[in-house]
């Protein structure tokens, strides 16, 4: 998974990873020719008193030094860079991906998940992508090159070339090799730890009611305990690692002082000979350690590709038709034919055998008890779901068949917990309409009933709104939710429980408006209210899935059982009558 997410991402930055290449390769040449030149100062400058050839050799390595920190420095620039446009285009394809997700994928990942693969993954990703471009490829040819000009410089020293690096790379690859499982739990807490975050902060309110703040604060500890203990044993393995790894690299060090010591009193190398190798096998180990440390990190990014991997193949269920319909013949209608949906792995269906029409300009009212499939039923207009069963048609077209962008064009959602973005009152209700003016904005503000407060709010359409909507009461959100579906100006309008924050007058005021003021548009309301629908052209009533009674309030009094039973536990035996 890391190797195909970091070829699909870094092909369009291709030059600048030649770029890498070629300059990490100058570096590490360079870096390689040095000691070279240190052996003839001292073997053919300093032993034999040769001032001038000291002073030239200097110059020439002073040139070599500054050309391999320019290099370096370049190649670093040119990697860090592929990696972070790289980084941004991860994140623009995860956030792409996730914006065409149905509920059931956002469900299925949850949001904390994704939120973790989108931030910390990636950066995972990005950080291994900026550091392998510079450390495997300088690692390698320090490594290969190294061994190549200490054999050059003696082969009899060789031996220690064969016993140390085989012991740096056991080392790495055992501590390595248990850093791999705690790497993927580690990926696995923080997401834990984000999701009782954003818990905790969109239900801050439910916390402080109940007065649960010493619970979750122990939940949150505990999640934040589990993520210390992991980083803990992976930070000992790392401190465990260079020790054992210095420990390795100094010996080796103190071998070839040794030994080489001995062959330079037998005569068999010289003096600059034995320093050359001895930077040789010092370099050789370093690239070895390099190429560790790289193998450290790699575990971690492919777990982190791994999660995002998950999100870029996943096929979101709102499947875009080959060969879209693009317009509408039946503008306003709405036709579900023994509509069902059925939840994955689910043993039976939430919702089947969903029948009715509206015409333009019509109402339909749909109620039932909690847990009947209400805000599943009108999901399905504007195919937030898939049927798994029937068929729902919007103007005369098939949901499936018809552009997802025209569909959302011709329906207004206004869901059952309206949601505010940061911005201001004018920016939210120009969510649904971009080139809506500001005449049309307090006229759809007047049908929602929002124009009194509205003017009341300093800078009025001006005035801040914060995320969420939280510095305005629950009655003013869901109305601002409305009157942007009424700025959005679609052909149907679906109120999935938007009227339960408003008192009965404002209720009243607000529909009698709709009524007047949108005669031609199809409104699909979903209340638990009986006093909100009763002027409704066609009552749905839904129980356990089913549709148990569809027809009028006088209709449904005198047919459905169900029907008369709620409209009993609201408004008493008498009205029922």
């Amino acid at each position: 998974m890391l190797a195909k997410l970091l070829s699909r991402y870094l092909k369009p930055y291709r030059r600048l990873l030649v770029g890498v290449v070629v300059f990490q390769f100058a570096a590490a040449i360079a870096s390689l020719y040095l000691p070279t030149l240190n052996a003839n100062i001292i073997d053919k400058g300093v032993a034999a008193g040769d001032v001038t050839y000291i002073w030239s050799t200097g110059v020439l390595m002073l040139g070599i030094s500054l050309g391999q920190i320019t290099a370096s420095i370049v190649a670093t620039y040119f990697a860090a860079r592929a990696a972070m446009q790289m980084g941004r285009d991860i994140r623009d394809g995860v956030f792409e991906k996730v914006s065409a997700f149905s509920e059931r994928e956002v469900s299925q990942f949850g949001a904390g998940s994704l939120i973790t693969r989108n931030t910390n993954d990636v950066q995972q990703v990005q950080m291994l992508a900026m550091m392998g471009a510079t450390m495997l490829v300088s690692a390698p040819l320090l490594a290969i090159g190294g061994i190549v000009m200490a054999l050059r410089q003696d082969i009899g020293l060789s031996w220690l070339i064969a016993i140390a690096v085989p012991a740096l790379l056991l080392v790495a690859g055992l501590i390595i090799a248990q850093m791999v499982p705690l790497f993927r739990t580690f990926q696995v807490r923080i997401d834990a730890v984000n999701r009782i975050m954003r818990e905790q902060l969109t239900g801050i309110r439910v916390v402080r009611a109940f007065v649960r703040e010493p619970i979750e604060e122990e939940r949150f500890a505990l999640a934040n305990h589990d993520i210390m203990v992991i980083g803990r044993k992976v930070g000992s393995l790392f401190v465990l690692l260079f020790p054992l790894a210095m420990l390795v690299l100094n010996v080796t060090v103190v071998g070839v002082i040794w030994f080489g010591g001995i062959r330079v009193d037998n005569g068999d190398i010289e003096i600059g000979t034995l320093f050359a190798f001895m930077q040789y096998i010092m370099q050789i180990l370093m690239g070895v350690l390099m190429a560790s440390f790289m193998t450290i990190m790699i575990p971690r990014a492919a777990v982190s590709a791994e999660r995002i991997s998950e999100v870029l193949a996943s096929d979101s269920t709102l499947v875009r038709p080959a060969d879209p319909v693009y317009t509408f013949p039946k503008p306003g209608s709405l036709t579900l034919e023994d509509a069902g949906f059925t939840y994955p792995g689910a043993e039976r269906p939430v919702l089947a055998g969903i029948s009715f029409h509206a015409e333009p300009g019509d109402t339909i009212a749909i109620v039932g008890s909690t847990g009947a499939g209400k805000t599943t039923l009108v999901s399905l207009i504007p195919r937030l779901f898939d049927v798994t069963a029937g068929r729902v048609s919007v103007g005369g077209v098939d949901v499936r068949q018809a552009d997802l962008d025209s569909l959302w064009a011709s329906i207004g959602l206004v869901p059952q917990r309206p949601f505010l973005f940061a911005g201001t009152v004018g920016s939210n209700l120009r969510f649904g309409r971009e080139d809506a003016t500001d005449a049309e904005l307090w006229h759809a503000l007047e049908i929602a009933q929002g124009s009194d407060f509205v003017a009341e709010m300093e800078g009025q359409l001006d005035a801040r709104i914060a995320q969420g909507g939280t510095n305005v009461s629950g009655g003013q959100r869901q109305r601002l939710a409305i009157a942007r579906a009424i700025v959005h100006d679609p052909r149907i309008l679906v109120f999935d429980d938007s009227f339960s924050a408003l008192d009965l007058t404002t209720d009243a005021r607000l529909r009698q408006a709709l009524w007047r003021e949108l005669p031609h548009t199809t409104k699909i309301v979903v209340a638990q209210r009986i006093s909100t629908i009763t002027e409704a052209d066609t009552i749905i009533v839904l129980d356990d899935g089913r549709m148990v009674g569809s027809g009028t309030h006088a209709e449904l009094l005198e047919t459905s059982t169900t029907y008369r039973e709620i409209v009993e536990s609201q408004l008493g035996v008498e009205a029922s009558a």
